[in-house]
């Protein structure tokens, strides 16, 4: 398994100094505010040193008042700018990461399909969710912090030097053991944050495999073995954690070093230049003041690289979604490969099709197969077959490695799976995703096709109410039926329902049915079938094994033939081959009049 690419610093950069161009008057203004407040907040200080200075020439009480005044003054007002300043970045921040988070969720959801089944759920899931959660704590608590440190820190060192540059001088003196910091700790965190984020995907596609496939795994007795990977590739996300713990602790102690020193220096030059009458007490307290005061911004700058690093990585696996290769031309669903006009009675028609996830793992080979224009065709076959390949084939979300799929010319195709979404929201606004423009009366009309409108109207908001994630929970069936209204609503020319009322138990199993039929009534369908009672509802039936088609024909004649489906169908009902056959929908004329055993 492939994960999906990781951007590069040059794409990250890239893709942020686009996004914050395309917001570069809220990022004048906050820079504007980010510099009121430094200033602001370095001028009780200045302050003080004058006091200390009047202080210390016996001046008069009075002559303290407006400098005292003043130093209240700027530091109500920078109290005001400092919160309009963290609000200001945090609002610029949300912003840019749902810009981010759009554009990578609209880059997944055109992926082509064989780089999402390479890279699995879990990785993608992991940077939506996950990379994106890190981020936002990121933006709302630690960038606005950070970037207001940096401000007073640039304007503190600038006060520090106008009031004495040897005073200046001595605080710089820190400076090369800040860098020294850092330069000791990034080289050797980064990889851990990185690979920290990596096992945390890891560990997310181990835990959706195992619980998605939990069926699976209770059958086969995979319990242990399922557990055991989630055990370790949880400890490797723990290990990691631990890693950075570790390495932040020893950045701890680097920091407290360069403020000793930085200090020392100040304290110590300034000293000296009091003894020299080269400068004032007051002077030398402003400048030590100001550079104790910057313990904490530069201490929240260097610890605040810990999470600054973690949310970098996230971004930078957001940004690798978002530079992912999409669909191209010859992929967009839809596409298919220049050929000879189609026969008028044919809705989809495969030839010599092959393809295969992996050069080394064909699924299909040679396959062909005719969907009669307006008919309905039940793909049967044994687990692995390929059944779901040849529905992506026709849906346009697979391209063939070989052979031809042609459909009419502008023909819509649209695709109900057996993993239906609700998403949050309204429900008519989740039925309008297939028709933006859908009235309610349409929307109703959608229901009621599928039979779900007296269900729908008995909700608390009807039509209205809130569905999907922290909303009226719906079930398995009913989410199913959304779905089919939703093909409805769209009204395309062909269906693809790839065990879509594979959810049903046995008790709603027919309803759903019922509900596909009505969906596809008159379109031109293509069943996964999942249950043999669909195929027996069906005009034909194509029965799927080694990547080809075996038998193909009414399902009425294919059963009273004795092959592969007569074989399923009997066993299905415990009946020997002499009981009678069931009968099928009628099936219309077409250029396959009679049903035939293809051989192997």
């Amino acid at each position: 398994m492939s994960a999906l690419p990781v951007a590069d610093r040059r794409e990250t950069t890239r893709w942020l100094r686009a996004a914050l161009r395309a917001r570069i008057a809220t990022v004048v203004a906050v820079s504007a505010l980010c510099v009121v407040t430094a200033v602001c907040a370095v001028i009780p200080v200045l302050a003080l040193g004058i006091l200390v200075d009047r202080v210390t020439d016996h001046a008069t009480a009075s002559s303290l008042i407006p400098v005292a005044i003043v130093a209240a003054g700027a530091a109500a007002i920078g109290g005001l700018a400092a919160g309009a300043t963290m609000y200001s970045v945090a609002r610029l921040g949300a912003d840019v990461i749902a810009e981010l988070r759009a554009d990578a969720v609209d880059t997944a959801l055109h992926l082509p399909r064989a780089v999402f089944e390479a890279s699995g759920r879990g990785d993608l899931l992991s940077r939506v969710n996950n990379d994106v959660t890190v981020i936002n704590r990121a933006v709302t608590t630690v960038v606005p912090t950070v970037v207001t440190a940096a401000a007073l820190t640039v304007v503190s060192v600038i006060a520090m030097a106008g009031l004495d540059w040897r005073l200046g001088l001595a605080g710089a003196t820190a400076i090369p053991f800040y860098i020294l910091a850092l330069r000791w700790y990034v080289p050797r965190s980064s990889p851990v944050y990185a690979a920290e984020r990596a096992a945390a995907a890891e560990r997310a596609q181990a835990i959706v495999e195992s619980v998605s496939s939990r069926d699976t795994v209770a059958a086969y007795g995979l319990r242990d073995r399922e557990l055991a990977r989630i055990e370790s590739t949880s400890a490797g996300t723990r290990d990691l954690a631990v890693s950075v713990f570790t390495l932040f602790t020893r950045l701890v102690g680097r920091v407290n070093r360069a403020e000793f020193i930085g200090l020392a220096a100040i304290l110590s030059v300034g000293f000296l230049l009091v003894s020299a009458d080269a400068v004032t007490v007051g002077a030398t307290t402003a400048a030590a003041l100001l550079f104790h005061r910057l313990f904490n911004p530069i201490g929240m700058i260097l610890y605040s690289s810990a999470e600054l690093q973690l949310a970098g990585a996230g971004f930078t696996r957001l940004v690798g979604v978002i530079r992912s290769p999409r669909h191209g031309p010859a992929d967009a669903p839809g596409h298919r490969e220049p050929a000879a006009p189609m026969h008028d009675t044919l809705g989809v028609s495969l030839r010599d099709v092959h393809f295969g996830y992996t050069p080394e793992r064909p699924v299909l080979r040679g396959l062909d197969l005719d969907i009669v224009r307006g008919t309905r065709l039940a793909l049967v076959g044994a687990s692995g077959a390929g059944k779901s390949t040849v529905a992506g084939l026709v849906d346009g979300s697979l391209r063939a490695d070989r052979g031809s799929i042609r459909t009419p010319a502008g023909a819509r195709v649209f695709t109900v799976s057996q993993e239906v979404h609700l998403f949050a929201g309204p429900l008519l606004e989740d039925l309008r995703l297939a028709a933006p423009d859908a009235t309610r009366a349409q929307a109703f009309e959608a229901l009621r096709v599928v039979g779900a409108d007296d269900w729908v109207r008995a909700l608390p908001s009807g039509i209205d109410t809130v569905v999907g994630e922290g909303g009226h929970r719906l079930g398995d069936a009913r989410a199913q039926q959304v779905a089919l209204a939703r093909l409805v609503l769209a009204d395309p020319d062909i269906a693809v329902l790839d065990e879509a009322t594979a959810e049903a138990d046995s008790d709603q199993a027919a309803g759903l049915d019922s509900a596909a039929e009505a969906a596809t009534d008159g379109r031109t369908t293509l069943v996964i079938a999942h249950r043999l009672t669909q195929a027996l509802a069906a005009d034909t039936v194509a029965v799927l094994s080694a990547g080809v088609v075996t038998e193909y024909g009414p399902p009425d004649e294919l059963i009273t033939a004795g092959g592969e489906l007569a074989r399923l169908w009997h066993a299905s009902r415990a009946e020997p081959p002499a009981q009678s056959v069931p009968r099928s929908r009628h099936q219309p004329e077409h250029q396959f009049t009679s049903s035939k055993r293809i051989p192997r």
